[in-house]
């Protein structure tokens, strides 16, 4: 009798059927999956072929999987004894794969196959290979000589004969309950992938989708493969979907750049072959808002907005009501340094080569060294809400264990004004609940000066205060796209996320323009900074202003020009800040350095203000960023364009610096007998010349001397008659002279100051109607979009 002949007809590993087209044997074909080791074969069909016409013989009903292979067998095609030598080796316990072939040396094609035991033989060390190379991730040995092997050749006929076969092995097999973890035994299923792809559409991530299969399959050894295959399955899947997608998104960047020139795109590498590469790009609207408000930016690649997982990384800022404000968008492909310097390098060209002064990141270190090689100058911050939602992760089990570290952990952070304060606050902490050797909190505190607020105070991030989140760091698209949605329904979405931030901002500049706020206190400072800021950063400064009645400001130390001033609530003096104060520059810094961090002057400042006669705010303490006039073009000089407040403003320099000079003159005078009635003398005829001053001056009222109104034309310095007669002037007719010359000089100044306050009057006007105008302009465009 003939060797028989099995047709064993199954797909392994994305092998195709190999059924005999045109055979007049019946063909039944025998589809199975990967459960097929505890399901049972359907009937089978066994061959005899006699001389080329043998009789059929039908197995009867039974486990096909129960042969076992031998010599002398035969099959339709070499994939059919790969996956019967495969079932075979999944009912045992081990895992196959292909260890050699022979070609024909007439046309090249294989004639002989051999199959092994996945342990067959020994690693290759190649020494000049490793020799000169870190390996950082070594693999685990997984050969260890086994002899296990089918051979198989091919006849002249085209069947496949086995030839060879070793049954033994030098090792323990693997018990049916793990044999779906071999991996030639790891297959998805029709079925799976449907389900892989739906569940993956919907925003699931491989770990939540393992969890589905399995409730859906019984178990993980009836699902057939691990959560390592579906994650690669579901990368397989996103590049290949991607491709297409980021096509359309060039499509439609060099759309919107032949639109208007000013749109900015740029993708890393070749853009003809930009399939897979980074894309960034920023509208006109983002360019010209970074030239307002581009002082510090925060850079997000936390938020994944598209079911391919990919980082959609938003460059935003915040504008003068304190709403986040976008300046430039990216898709990265990958999260390399590399493709982080190219980004922040096209990002800044984009900018006009502008960097800001402070950026904020998530905490990563491959961001951090990029940052580091295209902004120097920046000061670099990690977002702090970021670190504590990290926290959460890395410390769950601690979190479980004691509910009160979480609150602890946060005012650690937080409460520290000092920081001597956060190093003991944070040495007591990892004591306390013993997690002093915890890695990953080493590592954050490593990086302490990155993230902690005491470290940061000096640098200003638009923020209003150290303790709560900005506005900023939300998404700017949040509400708008979510993990399922695609690149080609994204641009849509992102073009209604653009046009509610403008909506939200012409709503803010309405506001702030057609209403007046409530005044609290009858202070001029008050009142000045109504006119001046946003209407929300106005509220912020009265919250400071009316804060200072609950603070007393007492001299502690007075060091020539710089006074210091000691502010605290009324019996919390070790809660207290410190106030310099520049009386001759008008400036001061606190302790608590609340305007180099959020541009708005504190509670404490203000106090020292208040017992200095400062009625109105200098103006090198109003940021225009946070004005109503913030996006205007004129550029106003460092004085007030209010008379009467600049009237103030001098008039309070002079105040302080007068009697900060008679304060030190009265201190020297008073320390004998000999420098009290010199210092008697010296006030005696500093008045009568003081006296005399006045009563050159005249008697003009203070709005006469501001506006230089036509009294002054009347002056003595201009009705004199200018005769020059031969004989020379006594001492008396020069100062006389002097003092004409001097007053007319002082008139002349005083109309230029009231000329000048009057243009720069007209000029805030017409940027008041433009803005008003371009309100108007937006809500007409808002309500022909909504009756479309």
């Amino acid at each position: 009798m003939d060797p028989e002949v099995l047709e064993f007809d199954i797909g392994l590993g994305g092998g195709g059927s190999s059924g005999r087209d045109g055979d007049d044997d019946a063909n039944i074909g025998l589809d199975m999956d990967e459960d097929m080791a505890d399901s049972p074969a359907p009937s089978s069909l066994i061959t005899y072929n006699n001389n080329g016409g043998g009789g059929e013989i039908f197995l009867p009903e039974g486990d096909l999987l129960d042969l076992e292979p031998y010599e002398g067998m035969e099959f339709e095609s070499e994939e059919a004894a790969k996956a019967f030598y495969n079932s075979y080796a999944r009912r045992v316990g081990f895992s196959t794969r292909v260890s050699s072939s022979r070609r024909s040396r007439r046309d090249g094609a294989i004639i002989q196959r051999q199959f092994v035991c996945a342990k067959e033989g020994f690693r290759n060390f190649n020494e000049k290979r490793t020799k000169d190379r870190e390996i950082k991730r070594p693999r685990i040995i997984t050969r260890v000589g086994c002899k296990a092997s089918l051979s198989v050749k091919m006849q002249d006929s085209g069947k496949w004969i086995v030839s060879g076969f070793v049954r033994e092995h030098n090792h323990e097999l693997v018990p049916p309950d793990q044999v779906h973890c071999l991996r030639s035994h790891r297959q998805i299923s029709g079925p799976a992938k449907t389900l892989i792809d739906t569940l993956q559409a919907a925003g699931m991530g491989p770990r939540r989708i393992m969890s589905a299969l399995i409730k859906e399959y019984g178990g993980i050894s009836k699902v057939g493969f691990t959560e390592v295959d579906c994650r690669n399955y579901m990368r397989n899947n996103r590049q290949r979907s991607l491709e297409g997608d980021i096509q359309l998104l060039l499509d439609y960047l060099r759309q919107m750049k032949a639109e208007n020139p000013n749109f900015f795109y740029a993708v890393q590498g070749d853009e003809d072959q930009a399939l897979m590469s980074n894309v960034f790009w920023a509208d006109p609207k983002s360019r010209t808002n970074y030239t307002y408000f581009g002082d510090t930016v925060t850079f997000d690649t936390t938020y994944r907005s598209n079911r391919y997982r990919l980082p959609f990384a938003p460059f935003t800022g915040v504008n003068h009501h304190g709403q986040p404000v976008l300046f430039g968008c990216a898709f990265l492909i990958n999260e390399s340094e590399a493709s982080f310097v190219w980004l922040f390098k096209t990002w800044l060209s984009a900018m006009s080569g502008r960097p800001p002064m402070s950026i904020t990141t998530d905490h990563d270190a491959v961001i951090r060294s990029a940052v580091m090689q295209v902004f120097p100058e920046t000061r670099h911050r990690f977002c702090k809400w970021h670190i504590f939602k990290k926290c959460q992760e890395k410390l769950s089990h601690v979190f479980l264990k004691h509910p009160t570290f979480e609150a602890d952990f946060h005012k650690c952070v937080n409460l520290p004004e000092l920081i001597e304060e956060f190093e003991s606050c944070w040495l007591s902490l990892v004591d306390r609940y013993e997690l002093r050797d915890h890695e990953w909190l080493q590592m954050i505190y490593n990086d302490r000066r990155q993230w902690v607020p005491v470290y940061l105070r000096d640098t200003f991030f638009a923020e209003m205060s150290i303790t709560q989140r900005s506005d900023s760091m939300n998404s700017y698209f949040d509400g708008f796209v979510n993990a399922s949605t695609n690149l080609n329904q994204f641009f849509k979405l992102y073009e209604k996320a653009l046009e509610s931030r403008s909506e939200k901002e012409v709503k803010a500049d309405y506001d702030t323009m057609n209403t007046s706020p409530a005044l609290k206190t009858p202070s001029p400072m008050e009142k000045q900074a109504s006119k001046l800021y946003t209407r929300k950063l106005f509220t912020r400064f009265q919250e400071e202003l009316v804060g200072t009645l609950t603070v007393m400001a007492s001299k502690s130390d007075d060091d020539d020009d710089i006074i210091t001033y000691q502010v605290a609530k009324f019996g919390e003096d070790h809660k207290a800040y410190y106030v310099k104060f520049n009386v001759l520059e008008m400036k001061a810094t606190c302790s608590c350095q609340m305007f180099e961090f959020s541009g708005l002057l504190c509670r404490h400042i203000l106090a020292v203000f208040r017992v200095t006669n400062v009625l109105t705010l200098p103006s090198h303490y109003i940021l225009k960023r946070w004005t109503r006039n913030a996006k205007s073009n004129v550029v106003l000089e460092e004085r007030s364009s209010d008379a009467y407040t600049n009237y103030l403003e001098s008039h309070t320099v002079r105040y302080n610096t007068l009697r900060h000079e008679v304060f030190k003159f009265v201190d020297e005078g008073s320390k004998s007998f000999d420098t009290y009635n010199v210092a008697i003398g010296a006030l005696q005829e500093a008045a009568k010349r003081v006296a005399l001053a006045t009563k050159n001056e005249g008697s003009m009222t203070v709005n006469e001397r501001i506006m230089g109104n036509s009294t002054c034309d009347a002056s003595p310095a201009i009705t004199t008659n200018h005769k020059m007669s031969g004989q020379p002037l006594s001492e008396d007719d020069m100062d006389k002279k002097i003092r004409e010359f001097t007053n007319e000089l002082e008139y002349a100044s005083r109309k230029c100051e009231v000329y000048r306050t009057n243009l720069l009057s007209v000029l805030k006007d017409i940027e008041d109607h433009k803005l008003q105008l371009s309100i108007k302009v937006q809500n007409i465009k808002i309500s022909m979009k909504d009756g479309l």
